[in-house]
């Protein structure tokens, strides 16, 4: 009678299962854990290869900032034909609702915004990553000291580099059940425009 707990005891024949079991979730783990880090790196590239699209199509365009198109560069020492220099336009940036000018900003300039090409820059970048939205895209316009000063007309006169920037991109492992998350880091990549006399729609 005394013997049955003992055999219980010693009864190793369901070991291997028990310790499997106790293993199984950490190996689940690690292994989510080793797809997640391909994702986040594919992920990375993905928004950055996005930005590129963006700019490319930015750069040859319409301008989103429709004040651009309407500023004199005409001021001080530039006179009508001059080189328009770099410090002549600070930053103007447009998002999805807005555009504003800091820094140094040019005679006439509007914070209007042409809505078609933002949403054309955006649709542009959506097929490199569906997942992108109007309010994670900015489009930054800054001084090249490339273009020639001239009366405010319907051609823009400044080619500003003009930066595309992805942010606010979200991350959910695999791993953690989409229970957490995190931002991925901010892409962008900057180009300088092209003469806008000769732009093509997307």
């Amino acid at each position: 009678m005394n013997r049955l707990p003992l055999q219980i005891i010693r009864d190793c024949r369901a070991a291997s299962a028990a310790e499997f079991a106790m293993v199984l979730p950490l190996l689940i783990l690690l292994l989510f854990g080793i797809i997640d880090v391909g994702r986040f790196f594919y992920e990375l590239n993905e928004n950055e290869k996005a930005t590129q699209m963006g700019a490319r199509l930015a750069v040859v365009t319409d301008p989103v900032s429709t004040g651009l198109v309407q500023a004199s560069f005409i001021a001080g020492t530039v006179k009508s034909g001059d080189l328009i220099p770099a410090a002549s336009l600070g930053t103007v940036t447009c998002t999805s609702t807005s555009c504003a000018c800091t820094g140094t900003c040019p005679g006439g300039f509007s914070t209007a915004r042409n809505a078609a090409a933002f949403t054309n820059i955006v649709t542009r970048m959506q097929r490199m990553n569906p997942l992108i939205q109007p309010a994670n895209v900015e489009v930054l316009y800054t001084g090249s000291g490339f273009g020639y000063a001239g009366p405010a007309d319907t051609d823009m006169d400044i080619e500003p580099q003009v930066t595309v920037r992805l942010k606010d991109m979200r991350f959910s492992p695999i791993a953690l059940l989409n229970f957490a998350g995190w931002n991925l880091p901010a892409a962008s990549a900057t180009l300088t425009a092209e003469d806008s006399s000769g732009s093509v729609s997307n």
